[in-house]
Formats: structure tokens, sequence, C-alpha cells
């Protein structure tokens, strides 16, 4: 059990890291034979910053080391200073990147450096708008994890300031950068799949590391941590490792499954379509396997709908999430129109076209059979007339696989976007205004859940209805 643990902490963490090799095409290449055509994607020309970009990391968690490790694979970046609450993260830092690293409890005390132009926030969902606007106000970049916020509420605040300080805050849900996602948008908006009416979203996963079930240290103190810090302005509760350390589980301090999982699928889905949004939302959950304390479900669907744009027609989501998937894990994003489906896999995607002939065709399960025969063969004559062989049917064109190539990671280019945004470069894809566009219906998702109803939302003015 515990090699079979260890493989799922791995294919966790990669998934995390977003690192694509065509062996994460999964099952959309698991049946490859039978694809006529296959593309692999060609990755866009990295532009690095100019001058040295130093960062900091504030909140040394899973994301923290994994997005200082990414945002050090770009040229001219190097790491000052990293901020956490529990003082083993800080001292691994050091073993890391060097003993010269600035390390602090107090992430203002980071804010204050001169020598830090960007911050990296990667904390609990809890104090995600907090530390950007003081970031921002204090004259630094952010990037910051996603959900941008953990409250509806607060998005606009970070917004009004992005706009009043001018500075760049980039929301880290990286597949918004992937030249898979790019290509996908280009294929939608070509008008190939037809009419877009349907949106299925799916993640499943079946290890406890995968439920949020991460390993606490031996030395969890009063003494090694701060916790009242970590408790923020939420209820005051007796010191606890398990609400530190597996944070998500609780939502006082993070935002489920929605904030976690369901955001990186909107933030993809509104790349492609262009869509402001959802302007309904009805989530149904439920705590079905991890009963460890947690206070958030491990099993939730969600139904959203969205009104027709100028981008897109009206069509409807579908949002699920299993964290004890007996049928194995499994992630992918399908885009169904009329004529064909986008089915996005990790950096993959198949597009499969299967257009109706004109012809609505007769016979089998059908009323044909239960009409006189007189007037079984008046229909015949009249339907021959009407409908020449050539309507009845459609050759379709085979599946085609997109793949990026092996070893891309578009969780770099999520940061040469940052980096250069900094630099005077292109704007960043992802910025405050969308952060909250995808965090806002994703969190709604929770006040359905809790409160049992419909929630009403304002995708053009991003307000609760």
């Amino acid at each position: 059990m515990a090699e079979k643990s260890n493989n799922s902490r791995r294919k966790f963490i990669k998934q995390l890291s977003a690192t694509a090799a065509l062996a994460a095409a999964g099952p959309l290449l698991s049946n490859a034979a039978d694809l006529k055509k296959k593309q692999i994607l060609q990755p866009k020309n990295r532009i690095s910053p100019n001058d040295k970009i130093r960062f900091a990391t504030i909140g040394m968690g899973i994301m923290g080391y994994n997005d200082t490790a990414t945002a050090l694979k770009v040229p001219n970046s190097e790491l000052v200073a990293a901020a956490d609450l529990y003082d083993g993260r800080l001292t691994h830092v050091k073993e890391l990147y060097g003993k010269d690293i600035f390390t602090t409890r107090d992430y203002r005390e980071i804010l204050n450096r001169k020598d830090v132009d960007a911050v990296i926030v990667t904390t609990h969902d809890l104090w995600h708008d907090t530390i950007s606007i003081d970031a921002m106000n204090a004259g630094k970049a952010v990037y910051c994890e996603k959900p941008m916020v953990q409250h509806i509420d607060l998005g606009h605040a970070v917004i009004a300031t992005q706009k009043k300080t001018g500075k760049v805050l980039q929301v880290g849900s990286q597949r918004i950068s992937s030249i898979a996602f790019e290509k996908a948008k280009e294929i939608y908006e070509s008008g190939k799949i037809g009419k877009l009416n349907l949106v299925e979203a799916k993640m499943s996963r079946h290890d406890a590391l995968g439920a949020w079930q991460y390993s606490i240290p031996p030395d969890a103190s009063p003494k090694t941590m701060d916790f009242d810090t970590f408790l923020k302005n939420t209820k005051k509760v007796p010191f606890d490792p398990v609400r530190f350390f597996r944070w998500r589980n609780y939502n006082e301090y993070g935002t489920g499954i929605p904030g976690d999982l369901f955001v990186h699928l909107l933030t993809g889905l509104h790349f492609i379509t262009s869509s402001l949004g959802p302007e309904r939302i009805l989530a149904s959950g439920e705590l079905s396997y991890w009963k460890d304390g947690r206070n958030v479900p491990d099993v939730m669907t969600a139904i959203m709908d969205y009104p027709e744009t100028k981008t897109h027609p009206k069509f409807q989501l579908m949002l699920s999430v299993n964290f004890a998937d007996g049928g194995g894990e499994d992630e992918y994003t399908r885009l169904i129109g009329t004529e064909g489906m986008i089915e996005m896999s990790g950096n993959s995607f198949k597009v499969k076209m299967n257009k109706l002939p004109e012809a609505p065709g007769y016979g089998g399960w059908d009323s044909l059979d239960t009409f006189s025969n007189e007037m079984q063969k008046a229909y015949i004559a009249d339907y021959d007339k009407k409908y020449p062989p050539s309507t009845r049917t459609v050759k379709n064109e085979p599946d085609i696989v997109y793949s990026a190539p092996q070893g891309y990671d578009e969780h770099v280019d999520h940061f040469h976007n940052f980096f250069n945004a900094m630099q005077g470069g292109k704007p960043v894809v992802e910025d405050a205004t969308f952060g909250l566009r995808a965090a806002a219906p994703a969190i709604a998702c929770n006040l359905s859940y809790f409160q049992k109803k419909i929630i009403h939302w304002d995708p053009v003015n991003m307000k609760l209805v």
C-alpha cells in the first residue's frame, strides 16, 4: 500500500506542476492505433526578462515550493526571500536555496525589502486577498495562486488595488498559458465543432494525498508554528496541526473542491470560449469517504448555466469531482457542440467530429412501423423524394489528437508571461478581473452547497444577484 500511495503522490505532484509529456495525454492516446491523425504542438518562443527579477515566495507549502522551483526556471529570475508560519519550511528553504536567503514568519518584512520585485502568494486561501493587496500597495508585482480570493465579496478590492497601483497581478491557474489550450481556443473559435451546447468537466482521485491528507511533521508545535496568524480573523480554536497542514479540508481556511479544482476547470473554459461566466449555479455534494474531521465534501457536482454572449451561445456546464473514485483517476473537459467535441486532458486534447446527416432516417425505434401498410408506403415514397441518398449519410473527419511535446511545462510559460508583463511585455492573461470571474462561480458552488439553494450571478458586473 505504501508503494501505491507514493506512486499516487508522484502523480498528484505531476498534475500540480503540470509537467506534460506525450504520456500525459493519458486516455487520449490510449487508442492511438484507432486515430488517423496526431499533431505535436510547437511551443512558443519564450522571451526571458531583460533585467533580473528578484522574487519572494510567501507560503512555502506544496504550491510554494512548486511555484518557486518553476519560477527559477525562467532565466534572470532570483529567489531572495521566503515567508512561512512553520519554521521547518523556512529551514528547508535555506537547505535548498542557500543560507543567504532571507526567511521570516512575517510576510510584511518581505514587503518592506527593496530587493524584492515580485511576490508569489501561495498561502492558504484565507490570506490570498490581504497579502496580494498589501504587496501591490508596497509596489510589488503579485503572482497569486488560485483561487484569487476565498470569498466573492473580496474580489473587487483586489481588482481596485491592481487598477490603482498599476502593478501586475497574475493568478496562478497555469493551464491558461498552455499551448494546448491556446490551440483549443483557436479550434473552438473557428466553429469547427458547431454550436456549443454542453460542457462536461470531471476530476477524480483515489488516494489519501489527493484527498488532502497531507503529511504532518513530528515537530509541529506552538513553538515551531504561528498558529494564531494562520487563523487570521476566523474563530479562535486550540492549536491544531491538522488544521494547519491540511487546511484544504476546512471551509474556514480554504475553499474545498470548488476553489481547489473547479476553478481550474472554469479558468480553462473561460479562456477557450472568452466567457465572462455563468448566471445560474447549483451544487450538490456529500462527505462520502474521507470522514477525518473535515467539514467540506469529498464528492461534489455542480451545474452552471451560461447565457448567450458575443463569444459563445447559451450552454450548460456540468462539473464533477470524486475523491474516492473506485473507477480510477481521470480528468477531462469536454466542449460538446452540434457537430463535434473538443476533449481536453492535461496538455493534450482530441477533436472528434460527429455531424448529423440532413435526412432524419426512419425505421428501427421509430413510429413508422405503427402506421398502416398503406401509410408506410406513402411515407417512404414522400421521404425518397425529399431526401436523396446524398443527404442520408455524413463522412466525418477522423479524430485528431493535439499534444504538447515531451517535456513541455505550461507552468513555466505562465511564469514567463508574468515576468514579461512586469517588464512591459504583453498584459497577463489572467489578471485580477479574470481571476474573480473564475473564482466567483467556483466559490458560489460552496454557497449553493451549504445554503442548499440556487445562486444567481451577474457575470458582467461580477456581483451576486
